[in-house]
């Protein structure tokens, strides 16, 4: 596994923002967005991977956040993809065991918050996740909720690292299963209105419905107008 670069990752505390830790992977044909295929082939869910992630990317660099990836792959494709943002690997283990992973590592040396999100959501609109970012101001816990059960982003104010145990992960108990955990914990989640994840040809098409003007939509529509 590479190395943390503990001063790429020291050096963004300087700045008093809070962190939106973007958990990726290195898009390669057979390893990403594989309930799109069938009716895509490997490589057509690869491309649509890739430019979620970059827009998703995007997006949050335009807020008042420190964006750091946290990827899965090759150090070296994401540090050309992404030359200008921290990077911190992720470690081995269940999503669960990767977020405390991600969230002890940025929490070391900073007091939050800290925001963690993936790239299925490529449109999601920039008021949920102001929202969210408010909210935990006074909450210990956010959450921007997705149709299908799960989130498409959560909110720390402070390290509660036990919030990602015992949770079903791919499943549409994960925002059951969080809320219980935190209320195990003594606190409930903040949440916004629902959003929804990008996970199979049906959630394509409703984004391609819903957001015609963003990039994932016109790729999609430019490359698989014929399967949509």
């Amino acid at each position: 596994m590479d190395k943390v670069d503990k001063s790429a990752i020291s050096h963004i505390f300087i700045q008093s923002r809070p962190i939106l830790a973007l958990f990726a992977k290195e898009p390669l044909p057979g390893a990403v967005k594989t309930r799109l295929t069938p009716p895509l082939s490997a490589d057509q869910a690869c491309r649509l991977y890739q430019t979620a992630l970059m827009e998703t990317a995007a997006l949050f660099c335009t807020l008042d956040l420190t964006v750091v990836i946290c990827y899965a792959g090759r150090r070296a494709w994401f540090a050309q993809a992404f030359p200008d943002l921290p990077l911190l690997p992720q470690v081995e283990g269940d999503l669960g065991a990767r977020l405390q992973a991600a969230a002890r590592e940025l929490f070391t040396a900073g007091k939050g918050p800290v925001l963690f999100a993936g790239s299925d959501s490529p449109d999601l609109p920039v008021a949920l996740v102001q929202q969210a970012l408010a909210a935990l101001q006074d909450s210990p816990a956010a959450v921007i909720p997705c149709t299908d059960g799960g989130y498409a982003l959560i909110g720390l104010r402070s390290p509660a690292l036990e919030l990602f145990s015992g949770i079903p992960w791919s499943t549409p108990q994960v925002l059951p299963a969080t809320r219980a955990q935190a209320l195990a914990l003594g606190f409930a989640l903040y949440e916004t209105d629902c959003w929804e994840d990008l996970d199979d040809i049906a959630s394509l098409r409703r984004l391609v419905a819903r957001s015609p003007q963003s990039q994932t939509a016109r790729h999609a529509l430019a490359e698989l107008g014929d399967r949509l």
